[in-house]
């Protein structure tokens, strides 16, 4: 039977094995999006401005429905 030191080691190793797991995909993930955004502005359907208004935008959006969801009566 494995004893509990063991056992706290190996589900470390998993975590950790799970977190580079995650960047990779993370990395993949961000590589695509600045791939395909990169040709929508190579191709003139977006500009790198209209990006940036869209991204403020969703960003502050964002932030609204967290503070929203903290504090529901407020």
């Amino acid at each position: 039977m494995m004893s509990q030191q063991a056992s706290s080691v190996r589900d470390h190793l998993n975590l950790v094995a799970k977190l580079a797991d995650l960047k990779e995909d993370h990395y993949r993930i961000l590589l695509t999006l600045s791939a395909v955004t990169e040709l929508l502005i190579d191709k003139g359907l977006i500009t790198r401005q209209e990006l940036e208004l869209k991204t403020a935008a969703l960003d502050t959006e964002l932030d609204d429905l967290i503070v929203a969801s903290l504090h529901p009566m407020g």
